[in-house]
């Protein structure tokens, strides 16, 4: 994965944490959006082996920054 995350804008991966007894994969990462996390699955394989799961988050603080502003 590091060595393809320049390439689909991935700035950092910040978890990756593993359930082999449920074949589940979470991955926490710093990108520029939900499609390039979709095509870098898809290009290092995680996608042919198991369920992909795309949750976007924000910061908390962002938010709240955000929804004072309107």
């Amino acid at each position: 994965m590091k060595a393809t995350q320049k390439k689909f804008n991935i700035k950092k991966i910040l978890g990756f944490y593993m359930s082999v007894l449920e074949h589940e994969w979470i991955i926490i990462l710093d990108a520029e959006n939900a499609h390039d996390i979709e095509q870098m699955c898809i290009q290092v394989g995680i996608s042919t082996t198991s369920t992909v799961k795309i949750v976007p988050i924000n910061d908390m603080q962002k938010v709240m920054d955000a929804l004072k502003s309107d």
